[in-house]
């Protein structure tokens, strides 16, 4: 922790900071909306991460600031036992000690100073970068015996228990398991999972809409109530369990499921293609599948936006850039694309620029 942060931290609570934790948020190479269907996901860590500084009380209070809302909201507070949801930021705290409470770990109040580069609403897991590093920095203060895969699942259980936001596993797994240099190749029904690299010849591009979206919203809850519904109609526990020989019957399925199921069947055959292209570095094929998974986000699983739409259309005239999607939840948020290596920084310039005149909105670069 550098000196600014430790200062304001005494300045806040009157004593310093014992433990500093942080967590990235993440992008999602592809395997969008597949994780809450029992698929699979590729994601990779981003450089901006959030970071908690806290201390043990020996009480039972947590008192809590973030830097992300302004010094006018100042500390909130509340007691173990006590949470309450409603309170904005706060929830996010409140729903770990809750959810920590419920699994029968044992710990004091505390006191917490959060900051975050992670932009909210971008699509880059803003929340579980919050739920991760704050199970993190838990875990080290009091601690906890708890393993990195049930971290993760505690995040969500955070986020679907107590926020409301009904969000799949592969957000705090990639939060917490992820890297920059390779992607997390995930099965996100059993768990299990592989770090894949990128091929050398490669490099990400992340670039935010400046369109803000909410997972807590409507949405993002029906998409997954439509993808459950068609699973029932299909008599599937989970769309995950379709085959490409069970196309035809999505037909059958009344409008939108069938549409619905097809992204969820087809993206997971893209996700399975895309880790075996990283493999074997077969940049070539990486560029459909990217755009084949972008327009089934456009067309078939209806999350994108306008906006979106003109980003991925932008980067698809780059000729340098070998694919580009919508990534993240959808209905706004940020594009993730590959470019050669040692473009993508002026090529994700030139789109900005180019979405910022014909937009009227600021796009931000967030990788490289």
């Amino acid at each position: 922790m550098d000196a600014g942060a430790a200062a304001t931290f005494e300045k806040l609570f009157g004593h310093p900071a014992r433990v500093v934790a942080r967590a990235p948020g993440r992008v999602n190479l592809i395997g969008e909306h597949t994780d809450y269907n029992g698929g699979f996901v590729l994601p990779m860590a981003i450089p901006q991460y959030t970071q908690v500084e806290l201390r043990p009380r020996g009480d039972r209070t947590v008192r809590a600031f973030s830097t992300n809302v302004g010094e006018q909201a100042g500390v909130q507070e509340f007691v173990l036992g006590q949470e309450t949801p409603g309170r904005g930021w706060l929830d996010y705290v409140q729903g770990v000690t809750l959810v920590l409470r419920r699994e029968g770990f044992t710990f004091e109040g505390f006191d917490v100073r959060i900051t975050s580069q992670v932009p909210v609403g971008s699509g880059l897991s803003s929340s579980a970068a919050l739920d991760v590093c704050l199970l993190r920095g838990l875990r080290e203060a009091f601690s906890l015996p708890l393993e990195d895969v049930r971290l993760a699942v505690l995040g969500q259980k955070v986020e679907n228990d107590f926020v409301g936001a009904p969000v799949g596993v592969m957000d705090p797994m990639a939060c917490h398991l992820a890297d920059g240099g390779a992607a997390l190749f995930l099965d996100t029904r059993s768990l299990s999972y592989e770090r894949v690299p990128l091929p050398a010849g490669v490099e990400p591009v992340v670039i935010n809409s400046g369109v803000a979206h909410n997972h807590a919203a409507g949405d993002y809850r029906t998409r997954r109530a439509e993808c459950e519904r068609a699973a029932e109609l299909l008599g599937v526990p989970q769309l995950r369990d379709l085959t490409e020989a069970d196309l035809p019957r999505l037909n059958a399925l009344p409008d939108p499921l069938g549409r619905r199921a097809r992204h969820v069947l087809t993206e997971d055959a893209r996700v399975l293609a895309t880790v075996e292209a990283l493999r074997t570095g077969d940049l070539a094929a990486l560029g459909p599948l990217m755009y084949a998974s972008h327009a089934s986000q456009r067309d078939d699983y209806q999350v994108s936006v306008p906006e979106i739409d003109m980003l991925v259309e932008l980067a698809l005239n780059e000729k340098d850039v070998l694919g580009a999607r919508l990534t993240g939840g959808g209905f706004g948020g940020s594009i993730v694309a590959l470019a050669r290596t040692g473009t993508g920084a002026s090529v994700a310039q030139r789109i900005a620029q180019a979405y910022s005149k014909r937009s009227g909105r600021t796009a931000t670069v967030l990788v490289p």
